[in-house]
Order: C-alpha cells, then sequence, then structure tokens
C-alpha cells in the first residue's frame, strides 16, 4: 500500500492506494497540468470550479479514448489530428467557454 501526499488547489490530504508511487504521482501531476491549464485560459479562481471543471475535461479525455477504441475494434477509426499546441489551447478554451455558459 502506498501513500502519497497531495497539495492542489489549495487543499492537502494524504492518499492510500494499492498502486506504486511513480505511478501515482504521474496521475497527480498530469492533473495538477490540467488545472493549471485551467486557470491559464480562463478566470476561474474558485478551487471548486477548477475541480469539476478538470475533472469534466479528463471524462472527455477518456469518453473520446474508449470511442476511439470502439471504432478501432470496428474498424472505422479516424484519429482528430491537432497538429499545433495553439490549435489544442484554442480547442480547450472552446470546451471550457461552453462548460462556463452552462454553470
Amino acid at each position: 500500500m502506498t501513500k502519497l501526499q497531495i497539495d492542489l488547489l489549495g487543499t492537502s490530504f494524504t492518499i492510500q492506494a494499492n498502486e506504486d508511487s511513480e505511478y501515482l504521482e504521474k496521475l497527480v501531476s498530469y492533473y495538477s497540468r490540467i488545472t493549471a491549464d485551467i486557470q491559464k485560459t480562463n478566470s476561474i479562481r474558485n478551487p471548486m470550479q477548477i475541480a469539476i471543471l478538470s475533472g469534466i475535461m479528463l471524462c472527455d479525455e477518456l469518453y473520446k479514448e474508449k470511442e476511439n477504441k470502439i471504432a478501432l475494434e470496428n474498424n472505422t477509426y479516424e484519429p482528430i489530428q491537432l497538429k499545433t499546441e495553439e490549435e489544442v489551447n484554442r480547442k480547450t478554451k472552446e470546451m471550457i467557454d461552453k462548460i462556463n455558459k452552462v454553470l
């Protein structure tokens, strides 16, 4: 059982998991990058809203990966090509703007 100290969005706590510490640190680092991107591309400062948007973005990423896996299995896969970091940032901002309208 691995313990990991997490310090994100103004809160700090320790978790225990069956995964190794390197893997857990990668997950937390990835989530931290997502929250940082949301803070950069938007004026949201409320930690709860940032956490929710980060979760939605991760769900979006997971859902698309599952859809791609199904498409690959059915031989209907057509990858989305984002060519530049600028394009990725633009798409991310568009998604955040749509979410903000709902909130």
